[in-house]
């Protein structure tokens, strides 16, 4: 295999959020002209392995997935004390200190195992994970309902788009499954939502303003692997339908759909009529634990095969030829799956 020599480029990035801007001086290899890496299912009180390898590959931005901790409370003290742990993880808290950090919220940090609209205390939850996140005070978030954000990203060579979702806050009850082994199956009421009307105007706001060359959208359950029976899109599928209309109607350039919430991780794909590129789901789960003993689930959409074992996902950016290289790597920075998607 021909090896590639890694020679260093200094770039100068500028993120654009909620009217403010600061300049960061990023460091990336001449592979790549921005790197992402994200994972999700993050138990607080277990080994956290793969600090050391993430912090290794340099990414200008961390994104958690969800279940960024796990407390799974009503307790708004103890959440706050196992977000703090978490914060005092050594590796973790190397990787604050250099290194952006964005996300959203899955159930176990939300507070309650599988749940949405009905979580009696998720206005308080909301602040102790804004406050996790380090939200200053001025930030959108603050004042309103939901943790879902937006921000843009300009590097010399072009713009990535963040947009971190919220499918807690305002996601209605899910249909209990009595019929087969599965947990959940699809609802046929289609007043029923995922994100709630304003965060769905929302969405479709910014993608349509949207001018940046890649639109990376982060939420924390699959949305294109549907057959489970667990949490996902699926469940809802007029939400889902939705989903590609707002992504196909915006015209916006380079979709990428990013989730976590299985403790697997793999790659599903579809293609969308009015899009010119696939739309893909990178699922990246778990960091402390995952589904060791899987051994098959149903999934139409799935591209190659599925990672039971701990590890996290990287994206590497190529403005020149619009390509992501989306990749998935074990303790010791073991490469696993590499997907190379051109938009």
């Amino acid at each position: 295999m021909k090896s590639i020599f890694k020679s260093l480029l200094f770039a100068s990035v500028l993120f654009c959020s909620c009217g403010t801007s600061k300049e960061i001086t990023t460091q990336n290899t001449s592979e790549s002209d921005f790197i992402i890496a994200f994972g999700s299912c993050n138990k607080q009180n277990e080994p956290n392995e793969l600090w050391d390898d993430i912090l290794k590959q340099n990414s200008n931005i961390w994104i958690w997935g969800g279940d960024n901790v796990y407390a799974d409370t009503d307790d708004m003290d103890l959440l706050r004390a196992e977000y703090t742990k978490q914060l005092n993880v050594p590796g973790y808290k190397q990787l604050l200190g250099k290194t952006k950090v964005m996300g959203t919220w899955d159930d176990h940090d939300y507070g309650l195992n599988d749940g949405g609209e009905e979580f009696d205390m998720k206005e308080e939850s909301q602040k102790e994970f804004l406050d996790f996140m380090g939200a200053p005070e001025g930030d959108a978030r603050r004042s309103r309902a939901g943790v879902y954000h937006a921000e843009e990203i300009k590097t010399e060579k072009g713009i990535i788009k963040i947009i971190v979702l919220d499918t807690r806050y305002f996601r209605s009850p899910l249909v209990k499954d009595t019929e087969t082994k599965k947990r959940y199956k699809p609802t046929t009421d289609k007043t029923t939502t995922i994100l709630g009307e304003q965060q769905w105007q929302w969405l479709a706001k910014e993608l349509q303003n949207s001018k940046a060359d890649f639109n990376i959208i982060v939420g924390s359950i699959q949305f294109l692997s549907t057959e489970h029976g667990f949490e996902t899109w699926g469940n809802f599928p007029h939400e889902a339908e939705r989903l590609k209309n707002v992504i196909s109607q915006s015209k916006a350039k380079g979709v990428l759909l990013l989730s976590g919430d299985r403790h697997i991780s793999e790659f599903s794909k579809i293609d969308v009529k009015e899009l010119n590129y696939p739309l893909i789901d990178f699922t990246s789960s778990g960091l402390t634990h995952s589904y060791s003993g899987f051994t098959s689930e149903p999934n139409k959409n799935r591209i190659g095969e599925v990672v039971s074992i701990k590890s996290y996902g990287l994206l590497k950016f190529n403005f020149k030829d619009q390509k992501i290289t989306m990749e998935m790597y074990a303790d010791g920075n073991e490469k696993l799956r590499q997907l190379i998607q051109r938009y």
